[in-house]
C-alpha cells in the first residue's frame, strides 16, 4: 500500500524539466501569439504564476514526479494527460469565477497545448533514454581458468570419414575455402569441432578445452551479440586455440546494392541503407531499439570492425582472405580480457595518449575510423608497416568519409577541448598512442614526457616523410626548448607551421 500514498518524496529533475517547459510555453505563446493587448507580458504575468502553480501542483497529486526505477510509458502517458486536465479545469473555472473579462480562453488553452507537447517529448526522450540505457548484453566476465588446459590426443580421421566430412562442407562452401583452412588448421581432427548456426548456445554447451580449433561457417552478419560470440569461443578454446569465422564485408554488400538498381535509384537506397544499418545501430539512444527490431539479422560489418573486435576479444590474426562475397579470418587465442562488452561509438571518438610525466589522458577527435579500430593499430603496423609521413601504409581502419574529414582537418576540431582542459597546448609534439610511443629511440621518449603535447605539431614545419624524420624533427623542437625555451620555440615553430600549411597546402592524412 505504501506505493499508492499521496505524500512522496519528488524526484527534482522532473520538476525542473517542468519549470523549463512553462517558461519556454507561457514566453513563446506572448510573444508570437496574436494579442489585442500591448502589453501581454505584463498583463498575464499573474495569470502565468497562477497556471504554472496549478501545473505542478497536479502533477505532483498525479504522482508525475515519482523516480525513475517506478517508471513506465503507459502510466506516465496516462498521468500526464490525467494532470493536464485538471489543470485545464482548475484555470477555466478560475477564468471564469475570477476574472473572465480579463484573460482569453484563447491564450489559456495554446499555453496549455505547448506545455502538454513539450512535456510529452521530454517523457518520450526519458522513457527512450531509459530502454537504451537497459542493455540486454551485460558485460561477459572471464571465467576461472586452469594454467594448462588438458587435451585429448587428437585423433586423425581416416579416408572415409574425411570424404565424408569434407562432402558436408562443401554443400554451403567452396573448395577454395577449404583449401585456405587446411593450411592453416588440422581440419580433419576429432580437436577440430565445424559448425554453421547462429545460436551461441551450440559454443556455450561445449566443454571448456575440449577443443583446439572451433569453425563457424555461418556469417557474422546473421550473428547478433558478436563480442559475446568470441568472449565464449575464447572461453572454451585452450592456450594459443584457434578461431575460423567468415563474414560479408561492407564492401561487397554496397557493390551489390549499387549494381542491382540504375545509378541514380541505387545510390538514394544505399544512402538509407547505411543510416539504417550503420548509422542507427552505432548510435546510443537508437542502437538497442534496431537490435530488437532486426535481431541483429543482415548486419553490416566492416573488415576493420570485425579484426577490432576479434583482437579487443584476446585474440590474434592469424591470415584473414576473401573468398567469393565472403571473408575468412584465422584467429588464434592470445588472451581473455577481464571484461568483454558490446562497445557504442558515437561521432566522436576518446583515444589513450602520452602526456607530459607519460601520463595517459583522452585525446578528443570526430571520429574517422570503424569501429574497434583502436585495438587493430599493432597488426595494422605489423602487416602494412608505415608510409610517407609517419601514417600507416594502407590503413583499412578509415572510413570514406573520414578520409575527407582528415584531408580538411575537420577531425582534429575536437582536440580543442583538451587544450581547455590543460592537457595540450598551442604547438607542441604530436599526441602519440602508447604503440606509437614504443617505436621512438629511449632519449626522445625521455625528452617527450617533459613536455605537453601541441594542437599544431613540429611535423607540419618540417614534414618529414619517415619514422626516423619524424623522431628528427621532434628532437629538433625539444632541444630547441631546452636551448631557448619553451616560448620562444613556440613561437618561431607557429609561424613556420603556419606557412606551412596556409602556403604550402599541407593537409592531415
Amino acid at each position: 500500500m505504501r506505493r499508492f500514498r499521496l505524500i512522496y518524496k519528488p524526484y527534482w529533475n522532473y520538476i525542473i524539466a517542468d519549470v523549463v517547459a512553462l517558461v519556454l510555453s507561457v514566453v513563446v505563446v506572448l510573444w508570437l501569439f496574436p494579442l489585442s493587448t500591448e502589453i501581454p507580458f505584463q498583463k498575464y504575468s499573474d495569470f502565468a504564476l497562477v497556471f504554472s502553480a496549478v501545473w505542478l501542483l497536479a502533477s505532483y497529486l498525479c504522482r508525475r514526479y515519482l523516480p525513475v526505477k517506478y517508471m513506465k510509458m503507459g502510466r506516465d502517458v496516462r498521468q500526464l494527460a490525467l494532470s493536464a486536465l485538471v489543470t485545464f479545469g482548475a484555470m477555466y473555472g478560475y477564468m471564469w469565477l475570477l476574472a473572465k473579462e480579463n484573460f482569453s480562453i484563447w491564450v489559456l488553452l495554446t499555453i496549455w497545448l505547448v506545455v502538454l507537447v513539450i512535456s510529452l517529448v521530454y517523457l518520450v526522450i526519458k522513457h527512450a533514454y531509459r530502454y537504451a540505457l537497459n542493455e540486454e548484453d551485460q558485460p561477459l566476465e572471464a571465467p576461472a581458468r586452469s594454467e594448462q588446459p588438458v587435451l585429448k590426443q587428437p585423433k586423425l580421421y581416416g579416408e572415409g570419414e574425411k570424404r565424408e566430412l569434407r562432402e558436408s562442407m562443401l554443400e554451403f562452401v567452396t573448395p577454395a575455402v577449404l583449401e585456405f583452412l587446411e593450411k592453416h588448421i588440422t581440419l580433419y581432427s576429432s580437436n577440430t569441432f565445424t559448425l554453421r548456426s547462429t545460436e551461441l548456445y551450440n559454443i556455450q554447451k561445449l566443454r571448456s578445452y575440449r577443443y583446439d580449433t572451433l569453425v563457424n561457417f555461418m556469417p557474422l552478419n546473421q550473428i547478433r551479440g558478436v563480442n559475446k560470440l568470441f568472449g565464449t569461443v575464447n572461453d572454451k578454446l585452450p592456450d594459443h586455440g584457434i578461431w575460423v569465422c567468415c563474414y560479408e564485408p561492407q564492401s561487397v554488400t554496397k557493390r551489390n546494392i549499387l549494381n542491382r538498381y540504375p545509378k541514380v535509384i541505387s545510390w538514394m537506397y544505399y544512402i538509407a541503407f547505411f543510416l539504417y544499418k550503420r548509422v542507427l545501430p552505432k548510435l546510443f539512444m537508437t542502437s538497442r531499439f534496431y537490435f530488437d527490431i532486426t535481431e541483429g539479422k543482415d548486419r553490416v560489418l566492416s573488415k576493420a570492425e570485425v579484426l577490432g573486435r576479434l583482437c579487443y576479444c584476446g585474440f590474434a590474426i592469424v591470415d584473414e582472405r576473401k573468398i567469393g562475397d565472403l571473408n575468412y579470418v584465422v584467429a588464434r587465442r592470445k588472451f581473455r580480457p577481464k571484461v568483454i562488452e558490446r562497445r557504442v561509438y558515437g561521432m566522436f571518438v576518446k583515444l589513450n595518449r602520452v602526456g607530459k610525466n607519460g601520463k595517459q589522458f583522452k585525446f578528443y577527435k570526430l571520429r574517422t575510423m570503424h569501429p574497434y579500430s583502436e585495438f587493430l593499430q599493432e597488426y595494422i603496423y605489423n602487416r602494412y608497416s608505415l608510409q610517407e609521413g609517419g601514417k600507416f601504409n594502407h590503413d583499412i581502419r578509415i572510413t570514406t568519409l573520414g578520409r575527407m574529414a582528415r584531408k580538411y582537418w575537420l577531425d582534429e576540431l575536437p582536440m580543442i577541448i583538451n587544450f581547455l582542459k590543460g592537457d595540450m597546448k598551442l604547438v607542441g609534439v604530436r599526441p602519440i598512442s602508447q604503440h606509437y610511443f614504443s617505436l621512438y629511440s629511449k632519449e626522445l621518449q625521455e625528452k617527450r614526457i617533459h613536455h605537453k603535447p601541441g594542437l599544431m605539431p613540429p611535423f607540419y614545419a618540417d614534414m618529414p616523410k619517415t619514422l626516423d624524420e619524424i623522431e628528427a624533427s621532434e628532437m629538433r623542437y625539444l632541444t630547441m626548448c631546452e636551448q631557448r625555451g619553451t616560448l620562444v620555440t613556440d613561437f618561431v615553430y607557429f609561424w613556420r607551421i603556419f606557412y606551412t600549411i596556409v602556403f604550402k597546402r599541407a593537409r592531415s592524412k
